[in-house]
């Protein structure tokens, strides 16, 4: 295992909600941080945490930000918590394509000193399904929107490796935090007392505390892992658990009917597949390398965030 202290790691999306929080966590470990901003105006110069300018859309990036970095964590993208018009698709997969190329572009035509390349990814790329259970291995892609996005991602990360750069692309799940994401949300009408589960409520959804997702990036860096490792707690739950276990908490009564997909799908248009596709994720893999969860079971996780 690397030693934290001495290290340096340039970060995309530093101020997003996976983001902000891993900075925290490196800086406490005495990492170094650097970090790729496409806004001038958040660029800071502290001790151990220095901003850097780029501009994806336009290929450019300050070469500087690569100085003395061991690895690369990537987790630039556009929001897919938006209403999917043709063109913010279009933008959803360009946000992560092009950023992957303005740092590949940057990489061979510098001396660098990166010897891995993590990204983000996401478990929308296995299909929906109500009975299997997926592993790393499965090489089926989802025919949705979100599994041809993370099907491009991934192709557009793989290629560091002809850099001999070590790939490590971390598919996350349902990422539970307050801050953000899907939980926010989720909320909302459940605190109005008019929360129910989507469709059948029988979807199963594989989530993650944001607390053990952060950790697991950064455990992916001090053990260098290779390949794609799911980022997902090992108890997934179907949509019905998750709604109800969230009402529980916040001690919100559930008689509404469940929620029909029809009407998802007009008030989200296609962004509602998210909500009704179902995905049993393994976790074995991350945990045979190691790597303990701080939240295994939903109900300690919410409450952690909740209570």
């Amino acid at each position: 295992m690397l030693t934290a202290k001495g290290m340096k790691i340039l970060i995309t999306g530093a101020t997003g909600l996976i983001g902000t929080e891993l900075v925290a966590l490196l800086l406490q470990n005495g990492v170094t941080v650097h970090y790729l901003t496409t806004s001038q105006k958040k660029i800071e110069s502290k001790p151990n945490y220095h901003g850097f300018f780029w501009n994806p859309d336009q290929g450019i990036i300050d070469e500087n930000a690569l100085m003395g970095v061991d690895s690369i964590i990537h987790l630039a993208g556009a929001t897919i918590a938006k209403r999917w018009t043709s063109k913010y698709k279009q933008e959803i997969i360009e946000s992560r394509i092009l950023s992957s190329n303005v740092l590949f572009k940057a990489l061979k035509d510098n001396p660098h000193s990166v010897k891995q390349f993590i990204s983000a990814s996401a478990i929308g790329v296995y299909p929906d399904s109500l009975t299997k259970i997926y592993t790393e291995e499965n090489t089926d892609v989802d025919e949705s929107f979100l599994g041809k996005v993370v099907m491009k991602w991934e192709e557009s990360v793989n290629k560091f490796k002809l850099l001999n750069i070590k790939v490590t692309k971390i598919r996350t799940g349902l990422v539970l935090s307050t801050k953000g994401g899907a939980l926010p949300e989720m909320l909302k009408p459940i605190n109005m007392g008019v929360g129910s589960p989507f469709g059948s409520g029988k979807q199963i959804q594989s989530w993650i505390h944001i607390h053990d997702l952060v950790e697991l990036y950064f455990f992916a860096v001090q053990n260098e892992l290779n390949g794609a490792y799911n980022a997902v707690a090992p108890n997934p739950v179907t949509n019905k658990k998750l709604t109800q276990e969230i009402a529980a908490v916040v001690k919100k009564p559930l008689f509404m009917p469940n929620i029909p997909k029809f009407l998802m799908a007009l008030v989200l248009g296609d962004m509602h597949t998210i909500l009704f596709a179902s995905q049993n994720v393994s976790s074995v893999k991350i945990e045979n390398e190691g790597f303990k969860f701080q939240y295994k079971q939903l109900d300690k996780a919410l409450k952690n965030l909740l209570e």
